[in-house]
């Protein structure tokens, strides 16, 4: 296979995100200086994220939220989740049968409801984009990203590498900030990986559960938890992709620049948790547990996303995270052969 330059990679994914790392930081709460709390709205009450999101940002303990019980400090000072549109999946029964149940969580803990996006934003500063199903996406963005709004987008990111690029490059040009994560970002071990602790990185390895979803490509529904582990600790530098898939299972692998090596595995029997490893030049490192860390450590870096308008997560990164995903589907309709992220990234730009 033809080995892939990695400035010409690095070029096209900078030109598919349009430059958008480049936007300038927005002056969020121009609009709302006088108000001492930030108001936050939410698209889609079909996920349990929902809940373990909103129990750290309005301070909500006890069961059924999050793994780990919020730990209330000047960093969710100034922010509330105020107001909700419930939908949403529209043909995702699992989605759907969901919303109800979310839909009272909001009630109870004082959440406005809204029959609209566009009611939304009147009422709200920044916006979570929740909704479980990719394929609204792009239509729910776009009345974000045209109002100004900073969005912060859950997974799936969208429900194509296609409109991924569409939401990224509307986001561009109306000058709007965007930022998206899992929360397995925030593991300690990676994040510890990330920041040098263990030397240059040699190579990862890294797994989830990987249900899979009919209507979305494989990885996006659920696996993208792991796979963002993997590019927490190895980066975005990633060149092919080869995968080989059963039944019960997932394995990928990637080759990232100077020959290194990074791995997920996608688990869909047996034990299952969010997790991997990373190996350094000085030290290899276990990524942690994500019942050590919850949603905290995302809720954080989005509320300060929201004050100051600048992603803790390059747009390129993110990018790279779905181009991965992709190749790794054009790899196992090819029965497992190398794919090069530069010639599908190329194929989603045409």
């Amino acid at each position: 296979m033809k080995n892939i330059d990695r400035r010409e990679f690095l070029s096209g994914l900078a030109i598919a995100g349009a430059g958008l790392a480049s936007i300038s930081p927005v002056k969020v709460l121009a609009n709302n200086q006088s108000q001492k709390i930030t108001r936050i709205g939410i698209i889609g009450l079909d996920t349990s994220q929902v809940t373990m999101i909103i129990s750290h940002i309005n301070n909500i303990p006890g069961p059924g939220y999050d793994v780990v019980q919020p730990l209330w400090d000047s960093s969710f000072e100034g922010f509330r989740v105020t107001a909700a549109y419930p939908y949403g999946s529209k043909k995702i029964e699992s989605s759907i049968k969901q919303i109800p149940t979310y839909v009272g969580k909001m009630k109870e803990n004082g959440v406005e409801l809204v029959d609209s996006i566009q009611a939304l934003l009147t009422k709200v500063d920044a916006v979570m984009l929740m909704t479980f199903d990719g394929h609204p996406r792009v239509e729910q963005a776009m009345q974000v990203i045209k109002a100004g709004k900073p969005l912060f987008i859950n997974k799936p990111f969208a429900a194509s590498l296609k409109d991924v690029i569409k939401i990224m490059d509307a986001a561009k040009k109306y000058n709007c900030p965007i930022f998206s994560s899992s929360p397995t970002r925030y593991l300690k071990g990676a994040q510890a990986a990330r920041n040098g602790s263990i030397g240059d990185i040699m190579g990862a390895d890294s797994y989830s559960g990987c249900p899979l979803e009919p209507t979305h490509p494989d990885f996006y529904w659920y696996g993208i938890h792991g796979i963002e582990i993997l590019f927490t600790i190895m980066g975005k530098d990633c060149q092919t992709v080869q995968r080989r898939h059963t039944q019960n299972t997932d394995h990928v692998l990637g080759v990232w620049e100077n020959d290194r090596i990074g791995t997920y595995r996608g688990i869909r029997k047996g034990k299952v948790t969010h997790s991997g490893v990373a190996y350094g030049l000085n030290e290899i490192l276990p990524a942690g547990s994500f019942n050590d860390v919850g949603h905290r450590p995302l809720v954080i870096d989005m509320l300060k996303f929201f004050k100051t308008g600048i992603s803790p997560v390059s747009i390129e990164e993110t990018l790279a995270i779905h181009v991965f995903m992709e190749a790794a589907d054009e790899s196992k309709r090819q029965g497992g052969a190398p794919v090069s992220m530069q010639t599908v990234l190329a194929k989603a730009q045409s």
